[in-house]
């Protein structure tokens, strides 16, 4: 079928006999949610030898052999909306501007407008709704919606191709500013720990075994005694959710992050501060810095935006 983007062919072992085959396929498949795979195959898109298969709670039995259709992702018509967007440059090939924070970065369920997208729509023109597929329009990396910083945003399919290729050969220069819970036993360091989809929450990725490598580089800055450190922190790979994650695991989860929240309950503070701390709307982390190649110029590109001064405020704070 032509709208078939990759068919992937997964037999059953023996540890996975007996399993849910939606379980058995998210165990295989991390990259893919389980409501995700369950309409994969109530819409018809897996067969076990050429029979398809509708049931994601059918038991599967080791030496089954289940063939999975991808579907190319369906084409999104996000709305032009107008937003105001703080552009640090922009050209005829690429624009890069200060994404703030509780701004989605392209459209998905539940933020199907009021998102980044809609704002560049309204801002390049029709134009930019080719570029790098109509789902998502000119994004080549992306930033989370609590998070604040520097974005690029391709606006030919020539810049996004270099672009892309750049962020995955990891040669794109780019520096985050955090405030995190505690101060790390060292000022500084390197974590580099593989980051996969975490096995009993979809929602969240996670340091496992057989996960896609990542490293994260980190220094401290500035400290509130041993409540909370600023640190800075530098990117060597990409990963979904990686400072996020990495720091989570370092045991220094980010103020404000409630999907990565301390595993032991953060240190007891004063009734202002933890009032403040529990009021944010967002993740103390800002992408401070972002260095690349200019795809179609050449040209030695870098970016930077003074982190918000809410980072400045919570040391200031935590430290009284």
């Amino acid at each position: 079928m032509s709208d078939i983007q990759r068919t992937l062919s997964l037999e059953v072992g023996r540890s996975e006999d007996g399993r849910r085959l939606d379980q058995f396929l998210a165990g295989r498949l991390p990259e893919f949610s389980r409501a995700r795979l369950q309409g994969l195959i109530r819409a018809g898109h897996l067969s076990c030898q050429r029979r398809p298969i509708a049931d994601p709670a059918r038991r599967v039995k080791q030496g089954e052999r289940f063939d999975l259709e991808i579907p190319s992702p369906r084409p999104a018509s996000p709305r032009p909306e107008s937003h105001a967007l703080d552009i640090l440059f922009e050209d005829e090939h690429l624009l890069v501007l200060v994404k703030p924070a509780g701004m989605v970065v392209h459209p998905a369920p539940g933020h199907a407008g009021g998102t980044l997208v809609n704002a560049l729509l309204a801002h390049c023109g029709d134009s930019l709704s080719g570029i790098g597929g109509i789902a998502r329009p000119g994004i080549v990396h992306r930033l989370d919606r609590e998070v604040s910083g520097v974005l690029v945003v391709a606006k030919t399919d020539r810049a996004h191709i270099g672009l892309a290729g750049q962020f995955t050969l990891h040669t794109v220069e780019r520096l985050y500013e955090a405030v995190v819970w505690g101060l790390p036993s060292r000022i500084a360091g390197v974590i580099d720990r593989p980051i996969g989809r975490h096995p009993h929450d979809r929602r969240r990725m996670a340091v496992v075994e057989g996960g896609k490598r990542a490293v994260t580089r980190y220094r401290v800055t500035e400290a509130a005694g041993t409540l909370a450190a600023r640190l800075e922190v530098t990117l060597e790979t990409g990963r979904t959710h990686q400072i996020r994650v990495h720091l989570s695991h370092l045991g220094h989860p980010l103020l404000g992050d409630r999907l990565y929240r301390p595993r032991r309950r953060p240190p007891p503070l004063a009734p202002g501060p933890r009032a403040w701390v529990e009021a944010l709307d967002r993740i103390l982390l800002h992408a401070r810095l972002l260095g690349f190649v200019h795809p179609v110029t050449g040209a030695r590109l870098r970016f930077e935006s003074p982190a918000p001064p809410l980072l400045t405020e919570a040391l200031e704070r935590l430290r009284d």
